[in-house]
């Protein structure tokens, strides 16, 4: 097995290969992941993925599903690649808001795109990032799926995570 590297950018472990792969599919369990990308005018789109999980541990690979209208997978299928948001529990406003795919989307979130991102990472919401290079896609009536190897994972400490932050905020503490 290849040992991972890993570098610490501000409160983020960045794990790579089968570990961050690993540290992944442990919050995928939430149920709620949100695929975002630029299109060619750099514009950034996100949506709800239908299904995902994990191919393969070496190369660290993942399949996501995507409405085949979906701005977002056009999106992701011309640039090749996507970031992928894993949301924890309860963040149902972000959830909703790209269950809807709306153009404004971006304008009305936290979001950020740090050095080498592959599309935009939810700042607030998502409690781990990876960023994916799609290696391959299928098409199945009304969904796409994207088969991508994840290069880096970008995790968050729970009590820095929207959800939690403003939980407690709300009970008078602060992180």
């Amino acid at each position: 097995m290849i040992r991972a590297a890993r570098t610490r950018a501000g409160n983020r472990m960045r794990p790579a290969g089968a570990d961050g792969l690993k540290h992944l599919a442990a919050r995928m369990r939430t149920g709620v992941a949100i695929a975002t990308a630029f299109d060619i005018e750099a514009r950034p789109w996100g949506a709800r993925c239908t299904f995902l999980a994990t191919v393969a541990e070496e190369p660290p690979t993942v399949m996501v599903t995507l409405r085949s209208d979906s701005p977002t997978a056009h999106a992701a299928l011309t640039a090749g690649e996507f970031a992928l948001n894993i949301l924890p529990r309860g963040a149902r406003t972000a959830a909703e808001l790209f269950d809807s795919e709306a153009a404004d989307a971006f304008e009305r979130i936290d979001w950020t795109v740090p050095r080498g991102a592959t599309g935009p990472h939810l700042r607030a919401d998502a409690q781990v990032v990876a960023n994916c290079a799609i290696m391959g896609h299928s098409c199945h009536g009304d969904k796409v799926t994207l088969f991508a190897d994840v290069s880096h994972v970008f995790l968050k400490s729970l009590l820095r995570c929207g959800l939690l932050s403003a939980a407690l905020a709300g009970a008078g503490l602060t992180v």
